[in-house]
């Protein structure tokens, strides 16, 4: 006898239990899960590759649609499916960074909001090339660390550099946002080349009495990437990630932000990254990340 689908314990773990499809197969959808199972640009602990089938046990605790206290019901009508994970070669970064790119631009053809599960913050580097024919493209990095430095041991496309070598190659991307900048290993070089830029860099403590100044710096309607590094929390709400840094985002500060970016902008994609599940033996980082995926959705899809 199968499992009834409401138990979060019993049957096959696709994303909120959404339908299995092929990334190149012929169906659409208003969101789409694609895992991106890769962590070997790490600098620190591994362990990032297992976050993508880490996030669909966790994310069965929140399968839509939901209905909250003020009786409204959310994500009613949003179709869902997960095209499972991107097959990466071992051991050939450059091969996995063309699979990478091209599983992205069959995704964005397919659905209207594509979610990426990490992988390490290298990942991100391929997934905004798929985005190279967007007008004025913007991201948005909620993110302990910059990842603009050019080179780190010897290599270009580690997970500091992702923003770095996205910004050389797509003309299009105009501007980046970090927000939850903090720690004591920061590289002056990649901080000077982002400002020369004009990139938006806002340090954690400055994010509460800055918030409105953040939300506004944009012009509104814009098209953003948002790419969330789960380190950008405080390891006392998400101790899962190779590179914690204390004084993080709450859990609701980090939501607050995504609501009013997400009412504001026109929300393009998602990325969570940088998920250890095996540095967190509780569970408890991957169920705090699945629940944020969620209700960023609920946001994208709030009309």
């Amino acid at each position: 006898m199968s499992q009834p689908a409401h138990l979060p314990y019993g049957g096959i773990a696709t994303f909120a239990r959404a339908p299995i499809v092929q990334p190149d197969g012929d169906w659409r959808a208003d969101v789409a899960i694609l895992g991106i199972p890769f962590d070997i640009a790490l600098g620190f602990r591994p362990g990032a590759r297992f976050a993508p089938r880490a996030l669909r046990e966790a994310s069965l605790r929140y399968v839509p649609p939901f209905t909250g206290l003020d009786g409204v019901t959310r994500l009613q009508n949003v179709t869902f499916v997960d095209a499972g994970d991107v097959v990466l070669p071992s051991l050939e970064p450059e091969l996995a960074r063309e699979r990478i790119t091209a599983a992205a631009r069959q995704f964005r053809a397919r659905c209207r909001f594509p979610v990426f599960l990490g992988g390490d913050h290298s990942v991100t580097y391929p997934l905004l090339l798929a985005f190279d024919d967007v007008p004025e493209l913007h991201v948005i990095q909620l993110d302990a660390h910059l990842d603009f430095t050019d080179t780190r041991n010897d290599t270009r496309f580690s997970n500091s550099s992702p923003f770095r070598r996205a910004a050389e190659e797509l003309p299009n991307l105009v501007h980046i946002t970090t927000i939850g900048l903090r720690g004591l290993r920061h590289d002056p070089e990649a901080v000077a080349a982002a400002r020369a830029r004009g990139h938006t860099l806002v340090p954690m403590d400055e994010v509460e009495a800055r918030f409105a100044e953040i939300v506004e710096a944009l012009p509104p309607g814009r098209q953003v990437y948002l790419s969330v590094d789960v380190d950008a929390f405080d390891p006392a709400v998400l101790p899962g990630t190779s590179s914690p840094e204390p004084d993080g985002f709450t859990y609701a500060l980090v939501l607050r932000v995504i609501a009013a970016l997400a009412h504001r902008h026109q929300l393009l994609a998602l990325d969570v990254v940088e998920l250890a599940p095996n540095l967190d033996p509780t569970g408890r980082s991957e169920l705090v990340a699945a629940r944020l995926i969620m209700e960023t959705l609920c946001e994208v899809f709030h009309d």
